[in-house]
């Protein structure tokens, strides 16, 4: 927490010349309770950051502003470079200047929700408009393979956001879900960590973390929960020989309307003001800006429902009526997303469902645009870092499912980009986890990555020190029914209430639809894989007994 700042000239390297302290170099302090002062110092078009060291703390519990008195500039030498003590009043406690690095970047973390890793229309998967995700692709680095580890819940989402905000693995972030006002309290969350780094915070869009969103953040705005109010017409449609009641576009039926304005445009607006005023701002910024798009109600504008009526939308070549195990694996007709759509599945209904999802995504890619162009007329592009992922992926129709509650991959994959200062565009094919952007964050803020925190940064990726993915195996899990495992090209999925595992070879059958388990040549893969799995239950503390369903794999009784 900032206790403290002032603006104050003067020279930090050399002697100070006759009027040091009206020199032309402005430097701004920020005290923190950790004792470490941040000082930003700007110099014609070139800022440069100092880092400087409180010997003492601010009296515990003390969370009143102090006012920072310079009271002396004395000289000191480290090597052969003449330096300078800035003996300062706070408490009595002087202050050393300890190091030096460029500026801390801003940090601009674009969030969307359901959205799955294939519509991209830079991937070309599908057909489908993206046109300033694609002018971002084209300049960011692009993973390929960005993973979210499942969930506790049916709520994926809630899952997801946790890990990404906690910085823990799945079932650890779940353990300490249920003390989130403790981790609030010892400031160990995800924005906390970035205000103690020096930096302005901000929120608006979905939160959906159990603590308030305006306890973690400086500033919030129109924060939402995990979807727009139910509209009972958007499910179980369109039936067969049935006028169908839903209209996408129509802002009479609430949702994504709800206050007049559709959630994307409002979430936009916010964050766009957000930058405007950053340009005027001394601290970093890290702006988290979390749309509900396109999670369903699949909502948007009339002109864009129109662009994707039923004859230009594909079905998935894994198209199923019905899926053999969905009760089994917990995404049956009981659970809400799947009864979006009628059972069995039509090809007819996939098409309307993915029409309006692509619509959403389109509009959504909109107000993107409307961001990204803020920024660079705002003339801050040039200092930041840009992230774009989504909190996990969704079926809408892919083999016989409609939800994300499943290990297929369009469910566990997202889309991640990522730009900034520096970085050369390109592709990574390495596997990674989407809340590996939280530690990239911290790493490019300067905050030493706390030991809770499990995920790994990205840097090494972007800046091509490593071809080694952080998320090696591949884990995924949902509930106590679903498991699965990626490793050297292959999946293995375990459904352990119906006793069945499905094996994928993923680089010769990218959709998911050649089930090898039953294939004899493929039984030593299958053994590697189980093994494999079974480790990484032991890394994850995954409690699920799989060896009691599935144990004659590795010879277990």
């Amino acid at each position: 927490m900032v206790l403290g700042r002032m603006l104050f000239s003067t020279r930090l390297c050399g002697r100070p010349s006759k009027g040091g302290l009206l020199d032309n170099l402005r430097r701004t302090i920020s005290i923190h309770k950790s004792a470490q002062l941040r000082v930003a110092v700007t110099s014609g078009s070139s800022p440069m950051r100092y880092f400087l060291v409180c010997q003492s703390p601010p009296p515990a519990g003390d969370e009143s502003p102090h006012l920072l008195q310079v009271s002396a500039l004395l000289p000191v030498v480290i090597g052969m470079r003449p330096l300078w003590i800035l003996t300062a009043l706070l408490c009595s406690a002087p202050l050393v200047l300890a190091q030096t690095q460029p500026a801390a970047p801003n940090l601009l973390f674009l969030f969307a929700d359901d959205h799955s890793f294939e519509v991209l229309g830079a991937r070309g998967l599908v057909d489908v408009e993206t046109p300033n995700l694609d002018r971002l692709a084209a300049r960011s680095v692009r993973f390929e393979r960005a993973y979210n580890m499942g969930s506790w819940s049916g709520a994926v989402c809630v899952a997801s956001r946790t890990m990404l905000n906690t910085g823990r693995y799945l079932w650890r972030a779940r353990a300490v879900e249920k003390a989130l006002e403790q981790e609030r309290a010892e400031k160990r969350l995800w924005p906390q960590m970035m205000r103690a780094g020096g930096y302005r915070t901000f929120m608006t869009g979905k939160w959906h973390v159990g603590v308030p969103a305006e306890s973690v953040f400086d500033e919030t705005r129109h924060v939402r929960g995990g979807m727009p109010k139910t509209v009972e017409s958007a499910y179980n449609r369109p039936l067969a020989g049935e006028d169908d009641e839903w209209s996408p576009s129509d802002p009479a039926l609430g949702g994504f309307w709800e206050g007049g304005k559709h959630w994307s445009e409002v979430t936009a607006d916010d964050a766009i003001d957000f930058i405007r005023a950053g340009k005027a701002a001394v601290q970093p910024w890290f702006l988290y800006t979390a749309f509900n798009a396109p999670h369903d109600p699949r909502q948007s504008p009339a002109e864009y429902v129109a662009k994707y009526p039923p004859s230009r939308v594909r079905v998935p070549e894994d198209f199923l009526p019905v899926y053999p195990h969905a009760e089994a694996i917990g995404a049956g007709p009981g659970l809400r997303d799947e009864k979006l759509a009628p059972f069995p599945r039509t090809k007819h209904a996939v098409k309307v469902h993915r029409g309006e999802y692509f619509a959403l995504i389109t509009h959504l890619d909109a107000q993107l645009g409307r961001i990204l162009d803020a920024l660079e007329t705002s003339g801050q592009a040039g200092d930041t870092w840009v992230f774009f992922t989504a909190d996990h992926g969704l079926a809408v129709g892919h083999h016989g499912l409609f939800g994300k509650q499943n290990m297929y991959e369009h469910s566990l994959r997202v889309p991640l980009l990522v730009t900034g200062p520096g970085v050369k565009a390109g592709v990574v094919n390495a596997p990674v986890y989407l809340q590996d952007v939280m530690a990239t964050c911290l790493e490019l803020a300067g905050v030493e990555k706390p030991a809770h925190v499990e995920f790994q940064s990205l840097l090494p990726l972007i800046r091509g020190e490593t071809t080694q993915g952080t998320a090696e195996p591949v884990y995924g899990a949902y509930l106590e029914l679903q498991r699965a495992v990626i490793a050297d090209g292959m999946k293995l999925i375990a459904y352990p209430k119906a006793g069945v595992l499905r094996l994928y070879d993923l680089q010769a059958d990218p959709e998911e639809r050649r089930d090898l388990a039953d294939d004899p040549a493929q039984a030593a893969a299958m053994r590697r894989l189980f093994v494999r799995l079974l480790e990484v239950q032991v890394s994850m503390e995954d409690a699920l007994d799989l060896k009691a369903v599935f144990g004659s794999l590795v010879g277990a009784p």
